[in-house]
This record gives C-alpha cells, sequence and structure tokens, in this order.
C-alpha cells in the first residue's frame, strides 16, 4: 500500500507540475520587449497606426514593404504565443493607438499542446484588453495556417480557428480573416512553393498572396476607423 501511496503522490506531483508548465514564462520575451521599447523611443512612428502583432508569421513578414500606402509597425515576435501579445499589450500595442490591430498566433500554441479552447480564450483577452484601452481600435484576428511541418496539428487548429471565428462574430470591432486556403495546392494540401525549407514559414510568394488579400481589408477598416 505505501507503495501505491507513493505512486499515486508522485503522479499527482506530476500532473500539478504540467498544468504549471502548460504556459511558458512570458518574460523569456523580456529582451525582445525591450527592445521595441528602445526603437520606440529613439524612433517617430505613424500616428493611429496599424499595428501588426503576433508570432514569427507576424515577424517575418514584410509588413511596410507590403503595404507602402498604410502607416504599418511590425510587433511580431518569433516562438510567441497567444498569451504572451496579451500580457505584454499595453507595451506593443496601447502606446500607439493604433487605428487598426492585427493579431497572428496560435500556431505556436497548438503545436505545443495547448487546446483549441485555449488558443481561443487568450485571444478573447487580448481583444478585451485591446477594446477596453482603445475602444475605437478594430481588430482582426487571422486564421491560424496549415504547413506542412506541423500537419498533424491541423485539426486542432481547424477546430481553433472555428472558435476564434465564432467569438469574432459575436463582437462588433472584431474581425476574423480567413487566408488559409490560398496556401493550399489543388489537393487541399500546404503548397510547398509558398513556405520556406522548413515547411513552416512562409516565404516570399505566400506573403505575396497574403498581402494581396489583405490589403484591402486593411484600407477598408483603416479609412473606416477613428482614432482613439
Amino acid at each position: 500500500m505505501k507503495s501505491l501511496s507513493c505512486l499515486v503522490a508522485l503522479l499527482l506531483v506530476s500532473a500539478a507540475l504540467s498544468a504549471a508548465q502548460t504556459y511558458p514564462n512570458p518574460n523569456r520575451w523580456a529582451e525582445e520587449i525591450k527592445a521595441f521599447d528602445l526603437w520606440d523611443s529613439k524612433n517617430s512612428v505613424p500616428e493611429h497606426p496599424i499595428l501588426f502583432v503576433g508570432s514569427s508569421t507576424i515577424r517575418l513578414w514584410k509588413t511596410a514593404e507590403s503595404f507602402p500606402n498604410l502607416p504599418v509597425i511590425n510587433r511580431g515576435f518569433g516562438g510567441s504565443w497567444m498569451a504572451d501579445s496579451a500580457h505584454f499589450a499595453d507595451r506593443l500595442i496601447g502606446r500607439h493607438k493604433p487605428a487598426v490591430v492585427v493579431v497572428y498566433a496560435g500556431d505556436n500554441d497548438i503545436a505545443s499542446g495547448l487546446s483549441p479552447q485555449s488558443v481561443r480564450d487568450d485571444f478573447a483577452k487580448l481583444a478585451d484588453k485591446i477594446h477596453a484601452a482603445l475602444p475605437s481600435t478594430a481588430i482582426i484576428c487571422l486564421a491560424i495556417k496549415p504547413s506542412g511541418s506541423r500537419i498533424r496539428f491541423w485539426p486542432a487548429m481547424k477546430q481553433a480557428n472555428s472558435l476564434l471565428e465564432q467569438y469574432a462574430d459575436e463582437q462588433e470591432y472584431l474581425a476574423f480573416v480567413d487566408l488559409t486556403a490560398l496556401l493550399l495546392d489543388k489537393d487541399g494540401q500546404p503548397d510547398p512553393a509558398l513556405y520556406e525549407a522548413d515547411a513552416l514559414h512562409l516565404n516570399a510568394a505566400g506573403y505575396a498572396k497574403w498581402s494581396a488579400a489583405l490589403d484591402p481589408i486593411l484600407k477598408e477598416n483603416y479609412e473606416s476607423g477613428s482614432p482613439n
């Protein structure tokens, strides 16, 4: 019985540790966020910009080149989760008083074992935080993309996308934009021609497709918005 009790205790400790480790410490990004702070202190930025925030899909997007006629700021930090953007929202987003915020995250979350519901809940926290501080700001949530290297996670990612879309539909200031179909080949699989060699990140051709589709949506939201 004693050995059984010890085993149960070990399992409970293991479960507790697992739960505690579900979310990595957001301060692992402290240096990246500090770099953004430093850049902002030394450079001028557009007034009421369109601000992109999220993981490496945002960080690697050459947004200034992709949207040359729009006032954009890129605040992507690679490897981040949706909750990380929510944690640093004041420093990444609030200070710039953007007219539009474009969010892409959840890819890393699902691949690391987070549930689709948790991704939706974390986006809700981020959106609520932005809306409370900047009630006139439009928020665009981009669907989690498919990729060859993470194809086994695609069912969960699709579920997360469905939940994100449902949530966005309930809020007047939110829009869900699904660009995933642009990345698929004739067989419905991620098109290797649109991805880097890692089969995870988009290449220039992939970003070109996304930028062309998103450009009119950004213009519509930016032109119809009002300053905060």
